[in-house]
């Protein structure tokens, strides 16, 4: 097997690896994806907390759960995802899961999400500045059901909030 970088991202990479599978030489294209977490945080009441930002290549404000890249080497998911709901909401809480691990898009990106579901929950000690898609982030609680209906009525279509919904119905 070869692998080269074949475009160098500022957020990600375009790997191009050449293989061999059943008996025939292969090259592909994909995203080299350093990973990401999310998080479901729920309150006592069942509610989930979710924002709203800015995606440029859907070029629209999508709902989602706070998730953010593994871009730092060696940081444990865990801490990865507490970092992420601070910075995000300005949120830490003292009770954490692993809710799902699942990667986005297989057949074009190695990209592997981690989500924790989040209890427990109080504001962080500082609030954080944000910049860029993050500046004017817009925070709702919502109940886990109408986020449900929302990802089967098709209102919500942010794969991770889907995912991240739907397993926490299903276990709940």
């Amino acid at each position: 097997m070869s692998s080269e970088l074949a475009f160098a991202g500022r957020v990600w990479d375009i790997r191009r690896d050449v293989f061999e599978y059943n008996g025939e030489q292969i090259a592909r294209d994909y995203v080299d994806h350093s990973g990401a977490v999310a998080v479901l945080a729920m309150d006592d009441e069942g509610r989930v907390l979710v924002i709203q930002q800015y995606r440029h290549p859907i070029q629209s404000r999508d709902w989602e759960l706070p998730a953010g890249l593994r871009d730092i080497a060696h940081e444990d998911p865990l801490v990865a995802a507490q970092r992420e709901l601070a910075e995000e909401v300005d949120l830490v809480a003292s009770d954490w899961t692993e809710l799902i691990d699942f990667y986005t898009s297989p057949g074009g990106s190695n990209e592997l999400i981690k989500v924790y579901l989040a209890r427990g929950l109080s504001a962080t000690e500082q609030v954080y500045e944000r910049s860029e898609e993050e500046a004017d982030i817009e925070v709702r609680w919502v109940p886990l059901d109408e986020i449900v209906d929302g990802v089967i009525e098709g209102r919500l279509q942010n794969s991770i909030l889907a995912i991240a919904a739907l397993t926490a119905h299903a276990r709940r």
